[in-house]
C-alpha cells in the first residue's frame, strides 16, 4: 500500500514543485545576468535551499508533525490545542482523553519550558488569539497558492511555445491557460486518486524527462557547475550584488513552491509513501534539471529568461514542450487537494462557513472534492490569469504566498518541539537559527516586491482571514448563549413531568451543538408541541481536536434523571477527516449503541414504566417498542442570533450583519447531517447576544 501511494503521490503531490525549473531562474535574473559567477551563486543557493527547507524541514522534520496521518496548518493547530486546550469553542469533556488515540504524553512538571508553554497558552486569551488568527492566515495563503500555482505554471509552459513560434502573442497564450485552467477544475470532481494514477505516468515521464535533460545539458556545456556545491559561492554572490542578490531571493524562493502542498496533502497519502517518492524520484530529478539549466546559461546567459525551453535539444523541443504543459497541468493538482484538506479540517473545528464535503474514495477518507471551493478557485485563477498575463508579477505575489506559509508552519512547528516532542533545548536554537532565520530571510525579500504583483495574496488572505474570524465569532457567540442559558435538571423534570405534555410512541432525536447540558431551544420546543416521544435523545454532533475516531468510541451516552422519564444525552464525536454517516448507517448505529449502554448501565435498576403500555418494559424492550409504534423522528434546533441595540456598534455589524450574511450561503444543519427531510422538525427562534 505504501508503495502504491508513493507512486499516487507523484501525481498529486509534487506537480508544482516539480515544474519550478519552468520559472525559477527566470525569476532569480529577471534583468538579466551580468556577471558569470551569479550564475554559481544562484545555482549554490537553489541547492541548499532545497536541501535545508524542501527536504530537511519538510521532508524529515515537519512531516513528523503530522496529527495522526494528518497534515497541514490546521492539523498543527489541533494537535497543539489537544495538548494545551487552548480552543476558543468551550466543548472539551473529560470522555473525550478515553479515545484511544487520543493520549499523547504530555508535558512533565521536570520539563519547566514545556509546562510554561502549556501553562501559557491555556491560561492567556491573547495566545488562543494568536494562535488561531496565524493558523487562518496560514489557511488563507495556501488556498491562496491554490489560485496562484495553476496560473503561473500553465502560463509558464505554454508561454515556451514562443521559442518555437516566434507569431504566437500573449494574448493567445493567456486564453489558452484560461481553457486549460477551466478544464483542470472540471475534473476534480472524480477524485484525486483517480486523477492521481491518471498524472502519476505524466509525472514520472516529467520528472525522467528533465533529469535526462539537466544531465545532457551538464556534460554538454559546463560541468564545472558543479562548484556551486560549495556554499561560498553564496557568499561571494552577496558581496558582488548586495540588495540586488537579497531582492533575487524572492526568485530563489519559487525553486520551493509546493513545500507546503507535500504537508497539506499527508491526509491523501501517508508518510512514509511521501519520504520514499520524495527521496527517490523527487529530488534528484529537480537537482539535475538546476544544474543542467545552469550549466546551459553559463554558455548561453542572454536566454536566462527563456531558459528551460532554450536548454531542450531541438530533436526533443516539442515532445517536451507537450509534457511540460500536461505536468503544468498537473502542478495544480497538489494545492487544489490541499485546498480541500484544509477547508474540511477547519470547516469541522468550527473556523469556515459549512459546505458539501465528497469523499471520492470508498477506501481513503482523506481524498476529498468540495464543489464551492473547486468552483471559488476555478473563478479565481481565471480572473488572475486575464488580469496580470505574465508570470514575473504572479511570481511575486506567489513568493509572499509561499514564504509567509513557511514562517507560520515554523511558528507551530517549535510549539510542538518545545511543548509535545520535548526537544533538547539546544536543537530549537538551532532550528530556529538557520531555518527561522533563512526564512524570515526569504519572507523579507519578497516583500520587497508588495507593489509589482505582491499584494494580491495579503488582500486575498485579508478577506479570508475576515470571513473565518466573523464565523468563528458568530458561532462562539451562539455557543456561549446556549451554555449560560441550558436548560437545568430540575427544569427539564418539571417539564417532562407535566401533565400538560403528551408521551407518544416512538423515538425522538433533538439535534442541538451543545454538549454540556440541555439546549434551551428544548423550552421553545415545549411551549409550542407539548408532546414528547416516549424516549427522547438530545444530540450532540462534536468534531474533536483529533484526525480520527474509531466507530466504537464514537457515541457517548448518559441517562439524565429520573430514569423512568427515558430521557438520554448523546454526544457523537467524530475527527476533522471523518466522513459523515448516512442517515440508515447513523440510525443503526445509535439504536445498537443506546441498547448497549442501557445493557450495560441499568443491568440492576428497576423496570422502567411505559407510559404508553400496561405492562413494564425494561429498557431495551421500551427503546425495540418505540421503533416498532413510532420510529425516529428528528428534531433539529436552529436559531439566529442578533445582537440588541445598545450593543456596542462592532458587535452588531459582525452579528446582525457579517455573520447572519454568511449563514444565508452556507449548507443547513440537517444538509450536513444527511437527516432524511420527511422525518424532520425544524424549531427555530433568535438568541439575543448580549456581552
Amino acid at each position: 500500500m505504501i508503495m502504491k501511494l508513493a507512486v499516487q503521490s507523484i501525481g498529486v503531490v509534487y506537480g508544482d514543485i516539480g515544474t519550478s525549473p519552468l520559472y525559477a531562474l527566470p525569476g532569480i535574473f529577471p534583468d538579466g545576468i551580468k556577471d558569470d559567477e551569479d550564475i554559481l551563486g544562484a545555482m549554490s543557493l537553489i541547492f541548499y535551499s532545497i536541501v535545508i527547507i524542501f527536504m530537511l524541514k519538510y521532508v524529515f522534520i515537519v512531516l513528523s508533525a503530522n496529527d495522526h496521518g494528518d497534515g497541514g496548518t490546521f492539523a498543527l493547530y489541533s494537535l497543539i490545542c489537544r495538548h494545551s486546550k487552548s480552543s476558543l469553542i468551550p466543548n472539551q469533556q473529560a470522555e473525550d482523553q478515553e479515545i484511544s488515540n487520543y493520549h499523547l504524553q504530555l508535558p512533565s512538571r521536570r520539563l519547566k519550558m514545556a509546562s510554561m508553554l502549556k501553562s501559557w497558552l491555556e491560561s492567556s486569551i491573547n495566545a488562543k488569539y494568536f494562535l488561531l488568527l496565524t493558523t487562518m492566515l496560514g489557511t488563507s495563503m495556501v488556498l491562496g497558492d491554490g489560485i496562484l500555482t495553476p496560473c503561473i505554471s500553465v502560463l509558464s509552459a505554454v508561454g515556451g511555445i514562443k521559442v518555437a513560434v516566434s507569431s504566437m502573442t500573449d494574448d493567445t497564450i493567456m486564453w489558452i491557460s484560461v481553457v486549460i485552467l477551466v478544464i483542470l477544475f472540471l475534473v476534480q470532481q472524480f477524485g484525486t486518486h483517480r486523477i492521481g494514477y491518471s498524472f502519476a505516468p505524466i509525472l514520472m515521464l516529467w520528472f525522467l524527462s528533465i533529469a535526462l535533460i539537466g544531465i545532457f545539458n551538464f556534460v554538454k556545456y559546463d560541468p564545472t557547475v558543479i562548484k556551486a556545491l560549495n556554499p561560498t559561492y553564496i557568499v561571494t554572490y552577496f558581496q558582488r550584488n548586495h540588495k540586488e542578490a537579497w531582492i533575487s531571493l524572492g526568485g530563489v524562493i519559487l525553486c520551493l513552491t509546493g513545500s507546503e502542498a507535500l504537508f497539506a496533502d499527508l491526509g491523501h497519502f501517508h508518510i512514509h509513501s511521501i519520504q520514499i517518492s520524495s527521496c527517490g524520484v523527487v529530488f534528484p530529478a529537480i537537482m539535475l534539471a538546476y544544474f543542467g539549466q545552469a550549466s546551459y546559461l553559463r554558455k548561453h546567459a542572454e536566454n536566462v529568461t527563456t531558459v528551460f525551453y532554450s536548454s531542450i535539444p531541438k530533436p526533443v523541443y516539442w515532445p517536451m514542450f507537450v509534457v511540460a504543459v500536461l505536468a503544468a497541468i498537473i502542478a495544480s493538482q497538489a494545492l487544489i487537494s490541499a485546498a480541500f484538506q484544509i477547508v474540511k479540517q477547519s470547516m469541522a473545528l468550527g473556523c469556515f462557513p459549512r459546505v458539501k464535503v465528497v469523499h471520492t474514495s470508498a477506501k481513503l477518507e482523506g481524498q476529498i472534492y468540495i464543489p464551492e471551493i473547486n468552483a471559488f478557485l476555478m473563478l479565481a485563477c481565471v480572473g488572475v490569469t486575464l488580469s496580470f498575463k505574465n508570470t514575473l508579477q504572479i511570481g511575486n505575489a506567489y513568493g509572499i504566498a509561499v514564504g509567509t506559509v513557511f514562517v507560520i508552519t515554523s511558528i507551530f512547528l517549535v510549539i510542538v518541539m518545545v511543548m509535545i516532542w520535548k526537544t533538547n533545548i539546544i536543537f530549537v536554537i538551532i532550528y530556529i537559527l538557520t531555518i527561522g532565520v533563512i526564512e524570515l530571510v526569504f519572507l523579507s525579500a519578497v516583500l520587497y516586491k508588495f507593489v509589482d504583483g505582491g499584494y494580491l495574496p495579503l488582500i486575498f488572505s485579508f478577506i479570508m482571514v475576515c470571513i473565518m474570524f466573523v464565523w468563528l465569532y458568530g458561532y462562539r457567540k451562539k455557543y456561549n448563549y446556549e451554555l449560560i442559558n441550558k436548560v437545568s435538571a430540575n427544569e427539564l423534570i418539571k417539564m417532562a413531568s407535566s401533565t400538560n405534555i403528551r408521551r407518544v410512541p416512538g423515538i425522538a432525536l433533538f439535534y442541538s451543538e451543545l454538549v454540556q447540558g440541555i439546549t434551551p431551544m428544548f423550552t421553545h420546543y415545549i411551549v409550542n408541541v407539548p408532546v414528547l416521544h416516549s424516549i427522547l435523545v438530545f444530540v450532540s454532533i462534536k468534531c474533536l481536536t483529533l484526525s480520527h475516531v474509531r466507530l466504537q468510541e464514537r457515541f457517548v451516552f448518559i441517562q439524565l434523571e429520573p430514569r423512568y422519564l427515558a430521557i438520554y444525552r448523546c454526544v457523537v464525536r467524530y475527527g476533522y477527516r471523518d466522513a459523515r454517516m448516512e442517515h440508515e448507517v447513523f440510525e443503526g448505529m445509535m439504536v445498537s449503541q443506546l441498547k448497549e449502554f442501557i445493557r450495560n448501565h441499568q443491568l440492576n435498576c428497576n423496570r422502567i414504566e411505559s407510559a404508553e403500555q400496561e405492562g413494564p418494559l425494561t429498557g431495551e424492550e421500551l427503546v425495540d417498542d418505540a421503533l416498532k409504534n413510532g420510529g425516529i423522528t428528528y428534531l433539529m434546533a436552529e436559531s439566529d442570533v442578533v445582537a440588541p441595540k445598545g450593543s456596542r456598534l462592532l458587535e452588531r455589524v459582525m452579528i446582525n450583519y457579517l455573520f447572519s450574511w454568511l449563514k444565508s450561503f452556507v449548507r443547513k444543519q440537517d444538509q450536513i447531517f444527511n437527516i432524511p427531510r420527511k422525518r424532520l422538525l425544524k424549531v427555530g427562534t433568535s438568541y439575543e447576544i448580549i456581552d
